[in-house]
């Protein structure tokens, strides 16, 4: 099957999609256009498509972790059929500064993979998922989308998914890791944590990005500072019960940015 993608006439902020060829509508502003990129199964059953977003000049949208002043992307799958679960293969983000606050995100465009697992690979997969995002430039617009229709088994390998599966951070052990330490002590309304990685330098401006399972916990922007060969970072992180809590380290998802185009993550630390 031969992937195509071609927009629909202008609706009320929906994405819908069908397909072979897929099919995609645009949300009623200059400002964003969204289509969904058919692609291919995997050897092992999943499928990958990709979803692909072009903004007028200047403008940007957020990375899963948009930093101080960004607004996250969020994905609901649930009215789905025959999809046991959705992996997002984010590409490296760029660093923004907004009135002196870091964010993170992509301009003019991005290209999303998504790999979906079906339940049964030999069938469709029928898609109903709510996506709401941001948009930014001098301002903010909150865009909703929703994604409709059946993926088919099969497609060809679609080479601007491929170049975004290619763009991904790098793993830390291929950059050089070789220990990676956490600690946490209570503060006043949830905990303070500190990384410690046995890292090479990663680049000249080293900015740390904390991430937890969890999206209800509310995780500051960190304060990085490296002393050799050991990059430190410290981030306070706040639940909604506001009270101390218990921090399962292997879901610790950490990202640094060297500040030159370098991104480089791990998944977990050791007490």
């Amino acid at each position: 099957m031969t992937q195509k993608a071609r927009p629909l006439a202008c609706l009320a902020a929906a994405l819908i999609v069908v397909a072979a060829p897929v099919l995609a509508e645009t949300p009623p502003s200059p400002v964003l256009r969204a289509e969904l990129i058919d692609g291919w199964q995997m050897q092992s059953g999943h499928e990958m498509a990709a979803l692909r977003l072009v903004l007028a000049p200047g403008w940007k949208t957020y990375w899963r972790a948009p930093g101080e002043a960004g607004v996250p992307p969020r994905f609901d799958w649930a009215g789905s059929q025959n999809l046991k679960g959705v992996t997002i293969h984010w590409p490296r983000p760029e660093i923004f500064d907004l009135n002196g606050m870091r964010t993170f995100g992509y301009h003019d465009g991005l290209v999303l993979p998504i790999e979906l697992t079906p339940g049964d690979p030999s069938a469709p997969i029928r898609l109903k998922a709510d996506v709401e995002l941001g948009v930014c430039k001098e301002i903010c617009v909150p865009m909703q989308l929703t994604l409709t229709g059946d993926v088919q088994p099969g497609g060809d390998a679609v080479p601007e998914i491929r170049r975004a599966l290619s763009d991904q951070p790098e793993q830390a052990q291929a950059a050089g890791l070789s220990a990676a330490k956490c600690s946490a002590e209570p503060i006043r309304d949830g905990m303070r944590l500190t990384t410690a990685l046995s890292l090479p330098k990663v680049g000249p401006d080293e900015v740390t990005v904390v991430e937890l399972a969890d999206p209800t916990v509310w995780v500051s922007s960190t304060e990085t500072v490296r002393k050799g060969g050991m990059l430190q970072a410290t981030a306070d992180l706040v639940p909604a019960s506001a009270k101390p809590f218990a921090i399962d380290r292997s879901s610790i998802h950490i990202t640094i940015f060297g500040g030159n185009g370098r991104v480089v993550e791990l998944q977990g630390c050791a007490g």
